[in-house]
């Protein structure tokens, strides 16, 4: 059974930096693209950032370009996305996927998901 679980979300101010942790079990971690999204209240799922099988190459969208990172660690069968210099807008839902294939920015080419942390910015 596949578990992708999401750790490190929670309260943060403008400006703060949180990182999140999504661990995975149940798959061959390194045979699998790791992505980022996430979703706020009344708005459509985003596509934040992608991580090559073996981390090589990375994907952001210009809208957190520079200010998240995406990481992996295969022999913790975890990724991770560093958010710096949060906004209020950053607030949402975010959930990490898993693809077989390779990196996609279109959630439905990713075949696993996680049940989503919740990150909450005041300002």
């Amino acid at each position: 059974q596949v578990q992708l679980v999401e750790s490190g979300g929670g309260l943060a101010q403008a400006g703060d930096s949180l990182r999140l942790s999504c661990a995975a079990s149940g798959l061959t971690f390194n045979r699998y693209a790791m992505a980022w999204f996430r979703q706020a209240p009344g708005k459509a799922q985003e596509f934040l950032a992608s991580i090559s099988r073996n981390g090589d190459s990375t994907y952001y969208p210009d809208s957190v370009k520079g200010r998240f990172t995406i990481s992996r660690d295969n022999a913790k069968n975890t990724v991770f996305l560093q958010m710096n210099s949060l906004k209020p807008e950053d607030t949402a839902v975010y959930y990490c996927a898993a693809n077989l294939d390779r990196t996609s920015r279109y959630s439905s080419a990713y075949d696993y998901w996680g049940q989503g942390t919740q990150v909450t910015v005041s300002s």
